[in-house]
């Protein structure tokens, strides 16, 4: 309520301008409604889930500020701030009142009326321990009593006064002056010494030991007793929990020399020249190849959707697929199709991934429109789309409906910062040096290291759209970086060309188009011939094969010529008009009708009669020759069907021969039951009735010599064997579809369902794989089992019938 009170009474100070920098660096918190106080406000902004949005937003020296306050347990005057980070020179000075006007802007951190620095609550609670130190002694000793706060003092040779808060007071005026601390140390045993400056040291958490609940820790390390009756150390009155060092003892133990971590400013990676001239030659180079795969790759997409995994998204198969039509290698596809997917160019079509009609306007326009639009989308796109593998080397599939990464868009957005800040005419000499810049302008972003190179997918994903040119942030990185929508559109205008509309059509049956071609153009070329190559310049090549194709497709020869002919802006070369009239000549001799049967005779008035006949229009006959007809009825239909006309047909089989119909006398497939009162000397009789060949007489003494070796375990009979009926509705339902599973295995899985537990199962996918996974929350709905899938860290729906075993959950 303290800290509520003081944000706003800080708030209402401001002036408009002041009071709208904040406002727009917390814009979480002014989302409709719209707050109708300062009070309101306040509130809003102290929100846990408003400012866990912010601290990934926020460089390294603001969360090392706001460390070092949370461990000072604000409210903290600010040279005590600075005493802490070791702010002493001018320069430093200046770094940390510009890092508190930042995190003041947030709303984070702010200025009381007392001349003391406050922050919210919510963002105390970001570090369990910040800095490595404990609660102050002040909240340690909450619940100590007046007579256990003297007797600390007494030990501590001072005077204790009268009432408990005096003593609370006296006991962490005394803690608090370091040179109190440092000599009672110094006078302490060696035990506790030790003890006390490795506590200090490492942290607030002592090793982790076994402590039975309900019972006081067991032991105490050599040492403890003597800080605990001192204070140095705190533990639960009642025995209970670890011990505790207070944060006053701990900074005073590390030392005046010891400061909190402080980084105001950033990494200095190492820098080499480059003119304007020079990035915009290359990042528009890149820009219009990436712009013309892009295009390709949708265009590849809308030929043939691609199908979609049974766990969702597009797997490596039908990425393969779409850079092969597209000549585009994987990280390309798997960028187009994201940032494609994100501008809603795609949408997912049951099974499938199929372009929306936004597609279709798109497709329409020039090159540099559309680069813009997939450019714009990366800038927020909440996951790393080259990322092709995951934490455990398994391949991730494109498209997937993943939960969004605030880090992912955290991370591009601190490569874009951290270019931007970069020299004037200077770019880094290595692209992956970059990754440092980013981890200290975003701390909290997702680094997604790759070989040790840390953000290594978002550099190479700038570099494939132009983004980072020659180490440097180029013009199109500028407008994105500032989110200027309307500039970025002008720059992709300068550097990227126009498409192209004209081919060069040569004698070698070839199409080349430089530059990017149109969408009319390259619909027209891929009809007709076969993309060869991409990049600078595209090829298409002519082949008996790819006119074929479009004449399939219903175009007539002179539609394809007077098409070639209009793109090429001349006559086409001979042979490319030879390869169109020849291969349009042999187009159509032989044709090829569906037909379930054929009905042939010997007599054209007999064949004529039946495909006029009105009672077999079912059959949808057509006639080919005088003596020939095909049905479009199995062949058992149509034979039934001339016969209730009163007609005779005889069936046919495939070599031409007479089928003969002769019904066979129907048997039982059953095996032949053994006859009542069948003793031991007619089983060689009964073997031989079923063809089955006699075993050897079983001799008594072997086998009773290996049942007495074998333990003596009986088991119950399943109640599928005859034995006592299932125990449960769930039992039953369970082995009902989980065929494979014994009875024990059965019990075991149905108990786990009813009963809310874990289980261990040895499931099959359905490619063969053969896992053994740990699953838990079991929901049955047969004939699937829904669970959470401690393998995968995910939701999963599981077919009974491939569990193959069940065992309890294992360890670890």
């Amino acid at each position: 309520m303290k800290s509520r009170s003081t944000l706003a009474a800080w708030l209402g100070s401001l002036d408009g301008t002041r009071l709208a920098r904040v406002l727009d660096a917390r814009k979480d918190a002014i989302s409709p409604p719209e707050p109708r106080s300062v009070g309101e406000l306040a509130d809003r902004l102290q929100r846990p889930g408003s400012v866990a949005l912010v601290l990934p937003r926020l460089a390294l020296p603001h969360l090392q500020v706001a460390e070092a306050l949370a461990a000072l347990g604000a409210p903290a005057s600010r040279e005590t701030l600075a005493e802490l980070l070791g702010a002493s020179d001018d320069e430093t000075s200046h770094a940390l009142d510009a890092v508190l006007e930042v995190l003041a802007d947030h709303a984070l951190v702010w200025p009381d009326g007392a001349g003391k620095l406050r922050m919210t609550g919510s963002l105390r609670q970001a570090w369990d321990a910040p800095l490595g130190l404990d609660a102050p002694l002040e909240q340690l000793l909450a619940g100590a009593t007046s007579d256990e706060l003297r007797r600390m003092l007494t030990a501590l040779d001072v005077k204790p006064p009268g009432t408990k808060p005096q003593r609370l007071a006296a006991l962490v005026a005394h803690h608090s002056n370091p040179e109190h601390v440092a000599s009672l140390v110094a006078k302490a045993p060696a035990a506790a010494r030790e003890l006390l400056e490795r506590r200090a040291a490492g942290g607030p958490a002592e090793p982790a030991q076994f402590v039975m609940v309900g019972h006081p820790n067991p032991g105490l390390e050599p040492g403890d007793r003597w800080a605990l009756d001192r204070g140095l150390l705190i533990q639960d009155r009642h025995g209970y929990g670890p011990v505790r060092m207070p944060a006053e003892v701990a900074l005073a133990l590390r030392g005046p020399g010891w400061h909190a971590p402080f980084e105001p400013v950033p990494p200095y990676p190492r820098l080499a020249s480059v003119t304007p001239t020079e990035v915009d030659r290359e990042a528009s180079a890149v820009a219009s190849a990436f712009a013309a795969r892009a295009a390709s790759v949708l265009s590849a997409c809308s030929a043939a959707a691609p199908a979609r995994l049974k766990s969702g998204g597009v797997g490596a198969r039908e990425l393969a697929r779409i850079g092969k039509a597209a000549q585009a290698d994987e990280a390309v596809v798997r960028l187009a199709l994201e940032t494609a997917y994100a501008a809603g160019l795609l949408g997912r079509d049951g099974d499938h991934v199929a372009p929306t009609e936004a597609y279709d306007a798109w497709a329409e326009q020039e090159p540099p429109e559309q680069f813009a639009v997939l450019l714009q989308a990366w800038r927020d796109l909440p996951l790393t789309p080259t990322r092709a593998r995951d934490e455990d080397n398994k391949a991730l599939p494109a498209l997937v409906a993943a939960p969004p990464c605030d880090g992912c868009v955290q991370a591009r957005h601190g490569l874009l910062t951290a270019a931007a800040e970069l020299p004037p005419r200077q770019g880094v000499r290595a692209a992956s040096e970059l990754g440092t810049l980013i981890a200290w302008h975003r701390p909290l972003a997702d680094a997604s290291a790759q070989d040790g190179t840390q953000f290594a997918d978002v550099i190479r994903e700038a570099e494939l759209l132009g983004v980072l040119a020659r180490g440097a942030l180029s013009a199109l990185g500028i407008h994105l970086w500032t989110d200027d929508t309307e500039l970025l559109s002008a720059e992709c205008r300068r550097l990227l060309h126009p498409a192209t509309a004209v081919a060069r059509i040569g004698a070698d049956l070839t199409a080349v188009v430089t530059g990017t071609p149109s969408a009319r153009l390259a619909a027209l070329l891929d009809s007709v011939a076969d993309r060869e190559t991409s990049g600078t310049a595209v090829v298409w090549r002519f082949s008996a094969g790819s006119i074929r194709r479009a004449l399939d497709a219903g175009r007539i020869p002179d539609d394809i010529t007077a098409g070639l002919t209009a793109v090429a802006g001349g006559p086409l070369p001979q042979p490319l008009s030879y390869l169109i009239a020849d291969t349009a000549r042999g187009h159509g001799r032989v044709r090829i009708a569906p037909a379930a049967c054929v009905i042939h005779g010997d007599e054209p008035a007999l064949l004529a009669e039946l495909a006029a006949h009105r009672g077999l229009a079912g059959l949808a006959l057509r006639q080919l020759a005088p003596t020939v007809l095909i049905s479009r009825s199995p062949l058992d239909t149509t034979l039934a069907a001339l016969r209730a006309e009163g007609y005779a047909p005889v069936a046919e089989t495939a070599d031409g021969t007479v089928r003969i119909e002769k019904a066979r006398p129907r048997r039982a497939a059953a095996p032949v039951p053994a006859p009542r009162g069948a003793g031991p000397g007619d089983t060689r009789r009964l073997a031989a009735t079923r063809g089955v060949k006699a075993s050897a007489p079983i001799d008594p003494d072997t086998l009773a010599a290996r049942l007495l070796a074998a333990p003596l375990t009986i088991p119950d009979p399943a109640p599928f064997d005859g034995g006592a009926p299932f125990a449960t509705d769930t039992e039953e339902i369970v082995a009902g579809w989980a065929k494979l599973l014994p009875y024990s295995d059965v019990r075991q899985l149905a108990h786990a369902i009813d009963a809310g537990e874990a289980v261990t199962v040895e499931y099959v996918a359905t490619s063969g794989n053969r896992t053994v996974r740990t699953l838990s929350s079991l929901l049955l709905d047969p004939p699937y089992l829904e669970a959470w899938c401690h393998l995968r860290e995910a939701e999963r729906v599981f077919t009974l019938s491939r569990i193959h075993g069940v065992m309890s959950v294992l360890p670890g």
